[in-house]
C-alpha cells in the first residue's frame, strides 16, 4: 500500500530538507531550486518501510506566492506534515497552509518543529505550545507534535514511528470506504525521447496497468498507457499512489495540470457545479478555485434557491467556473479570494446541476439527503438523491422518473383518458404526458418523448388501460370498435416479434411470414413499436434501443470499430454498418479515421420514438 503525504509550511522552515534527511532524496528537482535553494514547484520524495508499505511525500513550496503551486500537490494527498521552524515559530504561510490543509478536510497528520539544534531547548517548548494553539479548531487539532533536527538527526527516530502511525491510519480509511474506480489528477507533463507523452499524478481507487485505457477529463479523450513507473521504475501495473504514466492517444498540446484520467463515469467535465461550502460566502463573490490539481477562476452564486443552509451549517451555493474541469460529487475543493475570509473549503455535491424549471427541486429536505449521501461516497444512495433532486435520470436506453414525477404523469394520462369521450391515439397519449414530464423538469424533448412511451407502456403493463390498435382506453372503459381487423393485430404483434432478433430476418420476408400487411407494417413504424434503417432491414424498438445502447457505451470508451461491435453484439457485418450508420445520420455518433465515437446528440436514438 502507498499513502501520500503533503508537506506544509513557510518558506525556509526546511520541509525539503527534513525529507532529505528522511528519505535520502533531494525533492527540489528543479536546478532553479536548487540554486535559489527554495522550492518553486511541486517535489517528491518517498519513503519505504519494513514491510514494503511506502509513503510518498509530495514536497510543496512554502512561498506566498506561490500557494497555488502549492495545492496542486495538497489537492490529492491523503495525509500532511506540517513544518514549523523552532528558531521562526509559525508564520504567515504556516497559518495559510494550516487553512488550506482545513479547507481541504485533511484530518490525518503530523507537526514538524525543525532546526531544534540552532535554539535553546525553552524555544521549542514555546514554539510547540504556538503551534498546539493554532491547531486548534482545525481538521488537525488532533495531530502530535514532534521536535526534530534535520542535521543532527535527533528525534527523527520518533518521526519515523509517527508516519507509520499516519500510514496505519489511512490504510484503516481506506479499507472501511467504498472501493473507487481509477483516477489520476495530472500535476506534470512532459516527453521522453523514444517514449512520447508521460504524465505524472498521485492515482486513486483501482489499480492501472500497461495496455489499459482511461479517458481524459475534461476533452473526453480516450488515452491508452503504453508504459508505467513507480518511483522511476518501469512495472506492469500499479496501484494508489504517485505514478508515471506513458500514454498514446492524445496530442502532448492538449494535456495539461488538472486534467484526469480516469475509468470513472462519476468525473464530468464541468464549468457550473452545485456545492457545499464550510460557511457562507457572499452572493456572486470572485475566487480562486482550486480542485485536485486544477486551479480556475469562479464566481459563488448564493441566491434564490441557491442560498440554502445546512443543518450542519454548510452553505449550499452554485460556483461557475471560467473553463471546465473534471469533477465528482464528493470531491473537495479550496475557495481562495481577498478579504478578510480568505479561504473556505467545500465539497462537490452535484457536477451537473439542476438548471431552469428543475431548480425549483432544490429543497432543503433533498440537499440534506444529498449531502448526506456524499459524505458516504455510496454511489448508489449518491444516484438516488441526484433522482430526486433533479426529477429525471436519462441513461443510454432508458428514462427513470423520480417517484413523484412518475405519479404526477401517469396521474395526467389516466386523467386525459377519463375526460375522452372514447379511445384516445396513443401517440396523442404520449404527446399529454411528454408535455407534463416537461412541465415538472428541464429536459430536451426527445428524452421527454422517450419518457413518456415508457410511462404509457408502463400504465398498459400495469393493466390501467388497453390498447385497441393505435388507441388506448382506461381498462373497463367502453371502446367503439374503431380498431383494425384483430387478425392485422395479431400480425403486427407476430412481426414484432420476429423482428427482435439482433439479426432480424430481411423485412419483406418478416411481413410476408407474419402475415402482416403494408399498412400494418407503417402503422408499427408510426407508432414506434419497430425501427426501419433499410428498405428490407428493421428491427423491434426494444432490441434496436439494447444494440444502440452496446454502441454508445461502447463509443464513449474507445473508438467503436465495426469488427469490435460485431463481436460484441455476435452479428454479421451487414447489421453492424447499418447501425452505424444509422447512428451517425442521427448524430448519435460520429465517425472518425479511428472508428465511432459519441456524437453531439448522443441521446437514445430518436427514431426509437414515434413521430
Amino acid at each position: 500500500m502507498t499513502v501520500v503525504v503533503g508537506t506544509a509550511g513557510h518558506i525556509d522552515h526546511g520541509k525539503t530538507a527534513l525529507l532529505r534527511a528522511l528519505t535520502g532524496i533531494d525533492a527540489d528537482r528543479l536546478p532553479e531550486e536548487r540554486r535559489r535553494g527554495m522550492t518553486i514547484d511541486v517535489g517528491y520524495a518517498h519513503l519505504t518501510f519494513d514491510n514494503g508499505t511506502i509513503l510518498d511525500f509530495v514536497d510543496v513550496p512554502g512561498h506566498d506566492k506561490l500557494v497555488g503551486n502549492m495545492l496542486v500537490g495538497a489537492g490529492e494527498i491523503d495525509a500532511a506534515m506540517l513544518v514549523v521552524a523552532a528558531d521562526d515559530g509559525p508564520r504567515a504561510q504556516t497559518l495559510e497552509h494550516l487553512a488550506l490543509l482545513d479547507a481541504l478536510g485533511i484530518d490525518i497528520g503530523i507537526v514538524a518543529v525543525t532546526k531544534i539544534d540552532a535554539v535553546e531547548p525553552e524555544r521549542v517548548v514555546e514554539v510547540v505550545a504556538a503551534v498546539r494553539t493554532q491547531l486548534t479548531g482545525t481538521s488537525l487539532a488532533a495531530a502530535p507534535i514532534l521536535a526534530v533536527s534535520s542535521r543532527t538527526g535527533v528525534g527523527l527516530e520518533d518521526l519515523h514511528a509517527a508516519l507509520v502511525a499516519i500510514r496505519d491510519a489511512v490504510a484503516a480509511r481506506v479499507s472501511a470506504a467504498p472501493s473507487r474506480p481509477t483516477s489520476l489528477g495530472i500535476d506534470r507533463v512532459f516527453t521522453v525521447k523514444g517514449r512520447g507523452l508521460v504524465v505524472t499524478g498521485s492515482l486513486r481507487g483501482s489499480a492501472v496497468a500497461r495496455g489499459m485505457t482511461l479517458r481524459m477529463v475534461p476533452g473526453d479523450s480516450t488515452v491508452r498507457i503504453r508504459g508505467i513507473e513507480v518511483h522511476g521504475v518501469p512495472v506492469e501495473s500499479a496501484g494508489p499512489g504517485r505514478t508515471a504514466l506513458n500514454i498514446v492517444g492524445v496530442d502532448v498540446d492538449v494535456v495539461h495540470r488538472g486534467a484526469v484520467l480516469t475509468d470513472d463515469p462519476a468525473i464530468q467535465a464541468t464549468s457550473r457545479i452545485l456545492v457545499a461550502l464550510q460557511r457562507p460566502v457572499a452572493d456572486r463573490a470572485r475566487a480562486r478555485i482550486h480542485s485536485g490539481t486544477a486551479a480556475v477562476d469562479g464566481a459563488i452564486g448564493r441566491s434564490g434557491a441557491d442560498a440554502l443552509d445546512l443543518p450542519d451549517g454548510r452553505a449550499i451555493a452554485i460556483v461557475r467556473l471560467s473553463e471546465p474541469v473534471a469533477i465528482a460529487p464528493g470531491d473537495r475543493f479550496v475557495v481562495r479570494r481577498s478579504g478578510p475570509d480568505p479561504i473556505v473549503g467545500g465539497t462537490v455535491l452535484d457536477a451537473l446541476p439542476p438548471r431552469g424549471i428543475s431548480r425549483r427541486r432544490q429543497t432543503m429536505a433533498r440537499m440534506a439527503a444529498l449531502a448526506t449521501a456524499v459524505r458516504t461516497l455510496d454511489a448508489d444512495a449518491i444516484a438516488t438523491a441526484q433522482l430526486d433532486l433533479h426529477g429525471l435520470s436519462a441513461g443510454a436506453a432508458s428514462v427513470t422518473l423520480a417517484p413523484d414525477i412518475r405519479a404526477a404523469v401517469r396521474a395526467a394520462a389516466t386523467t386525459a383518458l377519463a375526460r375522452a369521450s372514447g379511445p384516445v391515439a396513443i401517440t396523442e397519449l404520449r404527446a399529454i404526458v411528454a408535455r407534463a414530464i416537461r412541465r415538472s423538469v428541464t429536459v430536451e424533448r426527445e428524452v421527454a418523448t422517450q419518457a413518456a412511451i415508457e410511462v404509457v407502456d408502463g400504465l398498459g403493463a400495469a393493466g390501467a388501460l388497453v390498447r385497441v390498435g393505435d388507441r388506448v382506453a382506461r381498462a373497463g372503459a367502453a371502446t367503439t370498435s374503431t380498431a383494425p381487423d384483430p387478425a392485422v393485430i395479431a400480425a403486427m404483434d407476430r412481426l414484432v416479434r420476429a423482428l427482435e432478433s439482433t439479426a432480424p430476418p430481411p423485412l419483406s420476408d418478416a411481413a410476408r411470414a407474419a402475415g402482416c400487411p403494408p399498412t400494418g407494417v407503417r402503422e408499427l413504424e408510426r407508432t414506434g413499436r419497430i425501427a426501419i434503417l433499410a428498405p428490407d432491414l428493421a428491427y423491434a424498438t426494444t432490441t434496436y434501443r439494447d444494440l444502440s445502447a452496446v454502441a454508445l457505451t461502447m463509443a464513449a470508451r474507445l473508438a467503436l470499430t465495426p469488427a469490435a461491435y460485431r463481436d460484441a453484439t455476435g452479428t454479421s457485418r451487414k447489421y453492424v454498418m447499418a447501425i452505424l450508420e444509422d447512428l451517425d445520420r442521427q448524430g448519435i455518433l460520429r465517425r472518425t479515421p479511428d472508428g465511432h465515437v459519441t456524437g453531439p446528440k448522443a441521446q437514445p436514438p430518436s427514431r426509437t420514438v414515434p413521430p
